[in-house]
């Protein structure tokens, strides 16, 4: 063999060692790009459940706080209710005696004023969404309260007798609930 062959055949041996070194590299390449493809894919299905549970929480967060500036006067419309109960009761006393032969012109005065102010009160009740518990509907343990029990030929078992407290509610929220009294 030639010195020029011996050389050639070096220079073969080098070109393929070195191309070795080049196809190993390149696979050790792939493998890499296979392993940040997987790992991007992994880090954007992440991000992707990040950005959708934000989301959610943000829509939960804004359904809570439409709730509460809803609800905000709850409290102050319960306090109003005894106010209204007691109108209603001096209506109720006026009326009785004018019915007992007193057909006193103040007496007429005080009942129509009475009855202007509660109906000022029922119109801004309305108007802020608090209406009275229907009684008429039968018993509904959500919205009445059955404070006793009597005797009733007239009336069904569980069926409402009498109404002794009116209910109301606001939205769809009891403020309070009727007191009522049921057959037996």
């Amino acid at each position: 063999m030639s010195k020029k062959e011996q050389k050639k055949l070096e220079i073969d041996e080098e070109i393929n060692e070195e191309g070795n070194e080049v196809e190993d590299d390149c696979a050790s390449l792939e493998e890499k790009i296979e392993e940040l493809e997987e790992k991007n894919a992994e880090l954007e299905e992440k991000y992707l459940r990040a950005v959708a549970e934000f989301e959610n929480i943000k829509k939960r967060l804004e359904r809570e706080k439409m709730q509460a500036v809803s609800y905000a006067n709850e409290e102050f419309a319960r306090d109003l209710l005894s106010v209204v109960d007691s109108m209603d009761f001096a209506a109720q006393s006026a009326e009785k005696i004018e019915e007992n032969g007193n057909d006193n012109e103040y007496v007429k005065k005080i009942e129509e004023g009475i009855a202007l102010t509660i109906e000022q009160f029922k119109k801004v009740m309305q108007k802020h969404g608090i209406e009275l518990i229907d009684t008429k509907e039968g018993f509904n343990p959500h919205f009445h309260d059955a404070v006793m029990q009597v005797e009733s030929d007239d009336h069904e078992e569980g069926e409402i007798v009498q109404l002794l407290q009116k209910g109301y509610k606001m939205k769809d929220r009891v403020l309070r609930p009727a007191m009522v009294s049921i057959a037996k």
